[in-house]
């Protein structure tokens, strides 16, 4: 008999077991819509033979463009469709804990199999979060600098797709914003989009805006509720504060005054401005007319630029094909009076709808997560010739103050 943590335990009902453990955490993204899976690559990497990435062919399409006028005297001209492959790779992860027998003596009456089984499924949420936030950071990152086909399409989508407000005069989400962002990303396609992720900042400052409107139900007594589930512009909004946020740091500049103004705060600046010596720009408490020229003036405050993703369905490919063995346990009777470990491992398939992941020669059989935010890994799929229209890519992303 398999034993854990001296019970009884059975891989195949500890993982169904696992599964059915209510996440209460705010994974949001990771449980979203905006995850799909795509067959052809599931079929080719699910196998358990150490497959680790996949090409997927595409058919492209035909254009009304090659219409020709029929005069009854001129001859038709054929043209020829093309072909796109994208690019899977995919992502294992493996944990282990640990529990010492002894701990059973102090914590009598605890239910440890319940204890273990919800904190996996919370983690097993968290990271495949952690693994879509660096597929999106990495497509963002693509290499937009040259002349090539991967760098200019790169450079249309990742300009095309970002709508960053931070620049206006308040830095904030308004009306206007979401629609604004999906129509320059997406045109005619912008009904493609149905999800917003944001951080509670975001989600807060729509609410005070009344922009937020929250999906209702009514109970059996016929009164109408609402439903901690937003939209914004039609388009459901799930909150989760894993999304991203930068610290931006206040600028500054040399001022240009020759006299002391009483109403202005200066700076001095010390350090190199090298990584191991950054910049530290301190208020000068009593200025001196002698060493103005000396003196900062701050021309930009710091903030926070909080990351508003918005995704069609399916538009991140994150489906998990499972380990050869995916719970496994351990027992050391020796160790610290007898300890078990409880060994977890699962295999995700990773990718972008219209985005091809391009596997770097150092990735041998697993991705990291620094190989998925490495924007150089992914480029806008492409036949060699042309790349597919960014339009298409049902991806796009909102920075603010808030």
């Amino acid at each position: 008999m398999t034993k854990f943590n001296s019970k009884s335990f059975n891989p195949q009902a500890f993982g169904a077991y696992v599964e059915r453990i209510p996440n209460v955490t705010r994974s949001e993204l990771a449980r979203s819509g905006a995850v799909g899976a795509n067959e052809n690559a599931r079929v080719a990497l699910s196998g358990q033979t150490g497959s680790v990435y996949a090409r997927v062919p595409y058919f492209g399409r035909i254009s009304a463009a090659t219409s020709q006028n029929n005069d009854g005297s001129s001859d038709i001209s054929a043209t020829t469709t093309t072909t796109f492959e994208q690019g899977f790779v995919v992502a294992s992860r493996m944990d282990s804990w640990t529990e010492r027998s002894f701990s059973k003596n102090i914590t009598a009456g605890a239910d440890f199999m319940d204890s273990v089984a919800a904190q996996i499924a919370d983690y097993k949420a968290e990271v495949k979060q952690g693994i879509l936030l660096k597929m999106l950071k990495g497509i963002f990152s693509m290499n937009t600098v040259g002349n090539t086909l991967e760098a200019k399409s790169a450079k249309a989508f990742v300009e095309n797709h970002t709508y960053d407000v931070t620049g206006t005069q308040t830095g904030l989400v308004e009306a206007t914003t979401l629609n604004s962002a999906i129509q320059q990303a997406c045109g005619d396609n912008m009904d493609a989009f149905k999800l917003v992720l944001m951080h509670s900042v975001v989600a807060t400052n729509l609410e005070n805006l009344n922009l937020m409107r929250f999906l209702q139900y009514t109970d059996n007594d016929g009164i109408t509720r609402d439903l901690n589930i937003g939209t914004w512009n039609g388009r459901v909004v799930l909150i989760d504060d894993g999304m991203p946020v930068e610290n931006v740091e206040a600028e500054y500049a040399l001022t240009s005054d020759e006299s002391i103004d009483s109403s202005k705060t200066y700076y001095t600046r010390s350090g190199s401005g090298t990584a191991e010596s950054p910049y530290v720009y301190t208020a000068v408490a009593s200025p001196d007319v002698t060493d103005i020229a000396t003196y900062y003036e701050m021309t930009a405050a710091a903030y926070k630029a909080y990351t508003t993703y918005v995704l069609g369905e399916g538009a991140v490919i994150l489906d998990n094909i499972g380990d050869f063995v995916p719970y496994e346990m351990s027992r050391n009777p020796a160790k610290n009076g007898g300890e078990d470990t409880l060994f977890v491992r699962d295999r995700y398939i990773c990718g972008v709808e219209g985005i091809s992941f391009e596997k770097p020669v150092s990735l041998t059989v697993s991705a990291a997560n620094s190989d998925l935010a490495d924007g150089g890994n992914w480029c806008v799929i492409n036949d060699g010739v042309d790349a597919i229209e960014d339009k298409s890519i049902a991806i796009a992303r909102i920075i603010s103050k808030g």
